[in-house]
């Protein structure tokens, strides 16, 4: 058995052992085809963090949405991504199979969105497994809108609850495995300011706007915030005249922000104290949500593109002969290095390696023998490659 072979198969061990004690979910001991060198697969979040509401019977500000995408790559001298009508990829979450029992979201989607949406399926469509659909433009594989919870189906709270992911050849073979985060939190502590006694938080909320903006949202529950307030995240047009969800949120909140006294501000909307939405290496580097994605007041400005106009990597990273991220595009949308998705190597947006979640890093430790992004060239190339390596779309 070649040295790094025997590498690779210790460090699945170490990543069982890590994610199993540090509660990040039970990486399960599967077996592993990709280290017989013919494929890898490698699974990523969008976003790296998803919030949502414990209780829909108010108001709804994001539903159970989380996106999952996965790439293969064959192994070789000169490495493929594998392309759609080649391989079939599926997912799965061994630890949180259902959960229209764990939150009321279904109970209240007819009346949020004027339709039916089937218990434990999703609004775009998926369920808590299926099989991915082949993005063309991303060369990867995609699961749009998963209804994931945070409540394992022990009733553990889990906000990094792993997808375990299996890739097939066209004749149905299993040519590789892993297993990625599919992060969601329901800590959004909108109670810190909004905890008017004898009323619930949704009442105090939609009690305030009514008063602000001469609404009558109380009468009118449950209300969907993006049925006025457009909404770029789940492709919600809003009413004209309305300023965006996201503009509305942080333009109100920002001056009203010394009525609670928190390390991180936006950690009282966006999770959170305990579920920890930037966990990656920025953050382990000191860097806070601000210094990235500016102030509160500037996140709510109305000339910015909620979920379109997002901090550049290239902002701050400058390196000859370095690309990072194509021009008007954002990271979790760009690629490099042949094609390869930048999240393939680097992972989700705010859980980039090395992250302080064992979960988040156990992909990376797996492929490679350590956290980080992926950059042992053996992880895809059968040998080191000669000429150094190029960080740009055609090299």
């Amino acid at each position: 058995m070649g040295q790094g072979r025997k590498r690779r198969i210790a460090a699945l061990a170490v990543a069982v052992v890590a994610a199993a004690t540090l509660g990040a979910g039970v990486l399960l001991g599967m077996r592993a085809p990709e280290l017989t060198g013919t494929h890898i697969v490698v699974g990523y979040n969008d976003l790296g963090m998803h919030c949502m509401q414990s209780d829909f019977s108010q108001m709804m500000i994001l539903p159970p949405y989380n996106t999952l995408h996965a790439q293969v790559i064959r192994r070789g001298i000169e490495p493929e991504i594998v392309q759609g009508g080649d391989a079939t990829v599926t997912f799965e979450l061994p630890t949180n199979t259902h959960s229209a029992d764990k939150c009321n979201f279904w109970s209240f989607a007819p009346q949020l969105l004027g339709a039916n949406v089937p218990p434990d399926m999703g609004v775009a469509g998926f369920g808590m497994s299926g099989t991915m659909a082949y993005k063309t433009a991303r060369q990867d594989f995609e699961a749009t809108g998963i209804p994931v919870t945070p409540v394992d189906d022990d009733g553990r709270e889990n906000p990094y609850p792993l997808a375990l992911i299996t890739a097939k050849n066209s004749s149905g073979t299993v040519i590789a495995q892993t297993q990625a985060v599919v992060p969601v939190s329901w800590e959004m502590s909108c109670n810190l300011c909004h905890n008017t006694p004898g009323e619930s938080t949704a009442t105090n909320i939609l009690k305030a706007h009514d008063r602000l903006h001469g609404t009558q949202l109380e009468q009118h529950q449950p209300v969907m915030c993006a049925s006025c307030h457009s909404d770029n995240a789940l492709g919600a047009p809003g009413q004209p005249g309305v300023p965006s969800l996201s503009a509305a949120m942080h333009t109100a909140h920002a001056p009203r922000m010394n009525m609670i006294t928190m390390a991180n501000d936006c950690y009282a909307c966006h999770p959170g104290v305990r579920t920890d939405c930037l966990r990656d290496v920025h953050s382990e580097r000191g860097m806070t949500c601000n210094d990235c994605h500016g102030s509160m007041a500037a996140v709510g400005a109305a000339t910015r593109r909620p979920w379109l106009d997002e901090p550049r990597c290239d902002s701050c990273h400058q390196r000859q002969g370095f690309q990072f991220e194509q021009p008007g595009t954002l990271y979790r949308n760009s690629v490099g290095h042949k094609g390869v998705q930048c999240m393939t190597c680097h992972g989700s947006p705010h859980a980039m390696g090395p992250a302080r979640t064992a979960a988040d890093n156990a992909q990376a430790i797996r492929l490679q023998g350590h956290s980080g992004k992926i950059n042992d060239c053996t992880v895809c190339h059968i040998s080191t490659p000669s000429e150094p390596f190029f960080h740009k779309i055609d090299n």
